[in-house]
């Protein structure tokens, strides 16, 4: 069997998102996602309008996710990896060479974005209409 991870915050869930979902899952055949918890993020400087157990109960509804799990540190992916027997890293091609020190563990693969869709920008749509 071909395990995939992806990570991220997936917050205000969107299309881009359920797009790197599809994509992540038609590379493999078990698909997990690793969601940023809300400590994690306050280490990032980002704040979720959602908390991590809403965030993780929206994922598991997603017919593409197999498995959601906590992302706790940046430095927990090759645990990860190596524990849950991964083939596949992928993420947005945002991240693009943030992560290839982990080919020494699973294929890295870098997604392109879906174009005009992100949180960020969700996030300045709703500020200008209040």
């Amino acid at each position: 069997m071909k395990k995939i991870i992806t990570y991220g915050t997936f917050d205000l869930l969107h299309t881009g998102h359920i797009n790197l979902l599809k994509r992540a899952k038609e590379l493999g055949d078990y698909l997990v996602v690793a969601v940023s918890s809300d400590e994690f993020n306050q280490k990032k400087h980002k704040e979720s309008v959602y908390s991590l157990e809403e965030r993780m109960e929206i994922l598991k509804a997603i017919k593409y996710v197999d498995e959601v799990i906590i992302e706790n540190s940046w430095e927990q992916k090759v645990d990860d990896i190596v524990s849950r027997e991964i083939s596949m890293f992928v993420i947005g091609a945002d991240w693009e060479d943030h992560f290839n020190e982990l080919q020494q563990y699973c294929d890295v693969v870098y997604l392109p974005r879906t174009p005009n869709i992100s949180t960020t920008d969700i996030r300045k749509k709703i500020k200008t209409q209040q």
